[in-house]
């Protein structure tokens, strides 16, 4: 068995690599970073180390890696005889990719099994992207005889890494969810993985939770000058106000997906003790990067406030942290650049549409207004 794997990088090796080395495939790794690529195809191994109360290593060997830049057509002879494509190089760049696996799927065998490709990135219905993409570039009308797109929600923290070695870091925790229902009762097998008849609940459920509660530390971190977010969450005050945040996302998954209440109780506490791993040297600055980005209107504070608010429940607990996350603001950002722009330049409503994309209607709309006010009179001393 063969997974072509674009993406080298942390996550792709840490996570998605591992697990399909875990599950008897050869893993064929794809990337433009030639330093990368070349320290791959020139190491026999590298060593995932995840970290944490039984922590154990995991050698990686039995890969080959390919310059997708360099060497596109060595690239498109693999994914001919691949049985799963996989990315982890972020939803944006999913276009780029596009063009070889299209011309991969074109180059398959009359015949062969259909090859499974999954998209693992941290956004909702990526592979359905990826597909769109495919499509466009794609030669035949014979692409869904050839391939089987499904949708996945991944979760594991990986942090920033130090050295700059193949070896990575991560987490023990993980969890990759994949939709089953493209397969047709022909799921490739993959250990660690689980396969759902609906995925939009555990999607939702990673979002509004740890992508919220993750978050919403960083940004209660930087505020009261924290550095890694395992400082902040050790904070009794900070735990406490991203609790409340999650407190109100789990009110939201409960009600509209069914969700246990104690049992979604129970991983909001899981994902918190995440956080706490003293062993993950993630900071409040990178996890909280890209502002602009984490308050749109469907990401992880905005879009579950919405939501609860249009059904008449709280959101004072996700609303702290879209104040917080309106002040962050290191100068190597460009995002938190722009958003301070933004703040100074333009009223406070227009401000709110901008950056959240609320109609005026909306019954968030009003009280994010005011969030926006208050951090301009801040701004303005």
């Amino acid at each position: 068995m063969k997974c072509v794997h674009f993406g080298a990088g942390n996550i792709g090796r840490g996570f998605v690599g591992l697990l399909m080395h875990r599950s008897g495939y050869e893993v064929v790794f794809a990337d433009v970073a030639a330093p990368l690529i070349d320290a791959l195809a020139s190491t026999p191994s590298y060593t995932v180390h995840e970290v944490g109360a039984g922590s154990r290593d995991t050698v990686v060997d039995g890969y080959r890696a390919l310059n997708s830049a360099d060497d596109p057509e060595a690239v498109v002879a693999e994914i001919a005889t691949a049985d799963v494509v996989t990315t982890a190089v972020g939803a944006h760049i999913l276009r780029f990719v596009a063009p070889l696996v299209a011309r991969g799927i074109a180059a398959r065998p009359d015949g062969a099994s259909p090859v499974a490709v999954m998209a693992c990135e941290n956004a909702l219905s990526a592979t359905d992207l990826l597909a769109e993409a495919v499509r466009a570039e794609y030669p035949g009308d014979d692409l869904d005889r050839r391939a089987v797109f499904a949708n996945t929600a991944v979760d594991r923290i990986v942090p920033q890494q130090d050295g700059g070695g193949l070896d990575v870091v991560v987490e023990q925790f993980h969890e990759w969810v994949i939709d089953r229902t493209p397969f047709g009762g022909q799921e490739p097998a993959i250990e660690g993985a689980t396969y759902v008849d609906d995925l939009v609940p555990y999607i939702e459920r990673k979002l509004f939770t740890v992508n919220t509660g993750h978050a919403a530390c960083a940004y209660f971190g930087y505020r009261a000058g924290r550095h890694r977010i395992a400082e902040a969450i050790a904070d009794p005050a900070i735990r406490e106000r991203v609790a409340a945040a999650l407190a109100e996302t789990q009110a939201l998954l409960v009600a509209k997906h069914g969700f246990d209440d104690r049992e979604h109780g129970r991983y909001v506490a899981k994902i918190l003790e995440r956080f706490a791993n003293e062993h993950l040297p993630d900071t409040v600055e990178r996890v909280g990067r890209a502002p602009l980005r984490k308050l749109g209107r469907h990401e992880r504070f905005v879009g579950p406030a919405a939501e609860l608010a249009e059904r008449g429940l709280g959101t004072d607990g996700l609303r702290a942290a879209m104040a917080a996350a309106l002040r962050f603001d290191p100068a190597d950002d460009p995002e938190a650049v722009r958003l301070g722009e933004i703040l100074d330049t333009l009223e406070p409503a227009d401000a709110v549409r901008e950056v959240t994309g609320l109609d005026a209607g909306h019954p968030l709309f009003a009280p994010v207004e005011d969030l926006v006010a208050d951090a301009v009179r801040e701004r303005r001393g």
